[in-house]
């Protein structure tokens, strides 16, 4: 699957877009539908992104799913309708197999990336591992994050960027990363959308700065990235997670089309 991503025929970046967590079968098939639409326009290999739960909230009353099952089963029926793959993260080496069961990409959290027993379990289902990098790590300790896995025989194996911890509320890309982690011999994604949450707010809900989207994307394929992440949402402001650094999904055409134009440039 990774080689059809890079090695497609219009030479795009590849994508990983939709909501940060799937609130319901219908809104899911929407935002699926709209960035098929837009990618197959495009020539921009696709796949759909949805967490079927949310581990990792700031606060105990945050929304976390509609239930494991329902979730990933919203999940399946984007794949089967729209041919797409899809990916999702997984928290625990138990989830591993569940997961792999309906989608085709298991992604690890930043803050698990160092989790040996999860990296092995998603490595042993045979399905595509994305690993995100940690705020906490520096590009060059992901290299033993990426062997874990292919230490075990799979080497389906992509990193993400996602920024770097900078103070108590605020994330920096170091794009130097990018050419870095690409030298491990996996393709390297970059978090476009987690890259401008500012976490740890006051209120226990984490802020952000979509405002910056078009900015790091774009200095992200200005660098030879090989895919995007971006989360995007009908209405971000009721979003029942990370709308406060999402991208409105009636943006998304005009900013993938400056993006394809940046890519025709350098390559």
């Amino acid at each position: 699957m990774i080689e059809t991503l890079k090695n497609n025929p219009a030479n795009n970046f590849f994508l990983l877009a939709g909501p940060c967590v799937i609130e319901g079968e219908e809104m899911a098939m929407e935002i699926a539908e709209k960035i098929v639409t837009i990618t197959q326009k495009l020539q921009i290999p696709y796949v759909f992104k949805g967490s079927y739960r949310k581990a990792n909230r700031s606060r105990l009353d945050s929304f976390t799913g509609i239930g494991d099952a329902k979730a990933l089963k919203v999940l399946q029926k984007v794949s089967q309708t729209f041919h797409i793959p899809t990916v999702t993260d997984i928290h625990t080496a138990e989830e591993a197999e569940m997961a792999a069961e309906y989608v085709d990409i298991l992604q690890i959290p930043a803050f698990l990336c160092r989790q040996t027993d999860l990296l092995i379990a998603a490595a042993k289902t045979g399905k595509v591992v994305n690993i995100k990098k940690g705020q906490f790590l520096s590009p060059a300790a992901m290299k033993f994050a990426a062997d874990k896995v292919a230490e075990m025989g799979n080497h389906q194996v992509m990193l993400t960027e996602r920024g770097t911890t900078f103070g108590y509320q605020d994330l920096i890309v170091d794009y130097r990363g990018i050419p870095e982690m690409q030298s491990f011999g996996f393709p390297v994604i970059l978090d476009v959308t987690h890259s401008l949450q500012q976490p740890n707010q006051t209120a226990g809900v984490t802020g952000g700065m979509p405002q910056l989207i078009e900015t790091i994307a774009k200095a992200g394929v200005a660098t030879g990235v090989d895919g995007l992440f971006i989360e995007t949402h009908q209405n971000p402001s009721v979003a029942k997670s990370d709308g406060a650094n999402m991208l409105k999904l009636d943006l998304l055409e005009g900013l993938l089309t400056k993006l394809v134009r940046i890519r025709e440039a350098i390559v």
